[in-house]
């Protein structure tokens, strides 16, 4: 690093008329690589329009259909117990007619090898309902 300090002879100091261009290359070199880090991330190669995240609470309706299934496997409707998947397809064909159809709510235990819910599964299709979703319970922290 050089520094100009005047003429030896102690003259005036002389009217310096160049650019220092080391500040003006330092600044211009920090926004090529900011620039060359941020542009891939804001550019895309496929536009694609994103879905909008909507929080929904979930309702119980009077008309949903709530199935349970024990840690042993057995089906229940509300709180009556279904003897078996035929029984049971037989309920859900009854239900499929009406307008609007309802939705089941399956609530499945966390220690069952999920058979019987399987076999609520495959009854929801043998009837031919359309909705069918699962009823669990959220993490501990909320």
């Amino acid at each position: 690093m050089a520094m100009n300090v005047g003429a030896a002879d102690g003259e005036e100091d002389v009217v310096m008329s160049t650019i220092n261009t080391t500040p003006l290359v330092d600044v211009m070199l920090v926004m090529l690589i900011i620039f060359l880090i941020t542009i891939p991330v804001v550019t895309t190669s496929v536009p694609v329009d994103l879905p909008k995240q909507t929080i929904e609470m979930r309702e119980s309706k009077p008309d949903n259909i709530v199935l349970s299934v024990d840690a042993a496997g057995a089906i229940y409707w509300y709180d009556a117990r279904v003897p078996d998947t035929r029984a049971l397809t037989e309920r859900l064909k009854k239900v499929s007619t009406m307008q609007p159809q309802p939705e089941v709510h399956i609530r499945g235990d966390a220690r069952s090898d999920y058979e019987g819910v399987g076999r609520v599964l495959y009854a929801c299709q043998l009837a031919g309902i359309g909705k069918v979703s699962f009823i669990t319970e959220p993490p501990a922290g909320g």
